[in-house]
């Protein structure tokens, strides 16, 4: 669809999206257990990810999560937007403005839904894969600043 220019409806994403959401946060939330059942390993903890769609269900459940920081360049079904009314912890959000392949109207409706205090927006110019360098580096003083 996204190659002929068509929209991608509702029903595409739920079929595609939830299935993953529902796979993905088990193993998250595994993979947090076994890590933090390491002596050398304590909290705060804080969540990144690429499907945002994961990371808000990771940010409302989980939490051991004191921050995260998302990148709004996948879809994200309507029916996760009652999640992400319930996630509080301090956000750092990331968007590529010139993602052709992504709703940009639907990324920035999802972070006015966030229910945190602290919310940060970053849009920068490009494609999907053009995220600037320094943004990391943001994304670091961010997790530094609420994990530390």
């Amino acid at each position: 669809m996204l190659a002929a220019g068509e929209p991608v409806d509702e029903g595409i994403v739920d079929r595609l999206v939830l299935p993953l959401v529902a796979e993905a946060v088990p193993e998250w939330r595994a993979a947090l257990d076994a890590l933090l059942a390491l002596p050398e390993i304590g909290g705060p903890v804080g969540y990144a990810g690429g499907v945002i769609a994961i990371g808000v269900r990771m940010a409302a459940l989980e939490l051991r999560n004191a921050a995260a920081v998302l990148f709004a360049g996948s879809f994200v079904p309507r029916a996760l937007f009652d999640e992400t009314r319930q996630v509080t912890i301090p956000l750092h959000v990331l968007l590529q403005w010139d993602d052709a392949g992504n709703d940009r109207q639907m990324a920035l409706e999802l972070f006015d839904a966030f229910g945190s205090q602290e919310k940060t927006l970053h849009a920068n110019m490009g494609g999907h894969t053009g995220v600037p360098q320094f943004e990391g580096d943001a994304a670091n003083r961010f997790f530094t600043r609420h994990l530390t």
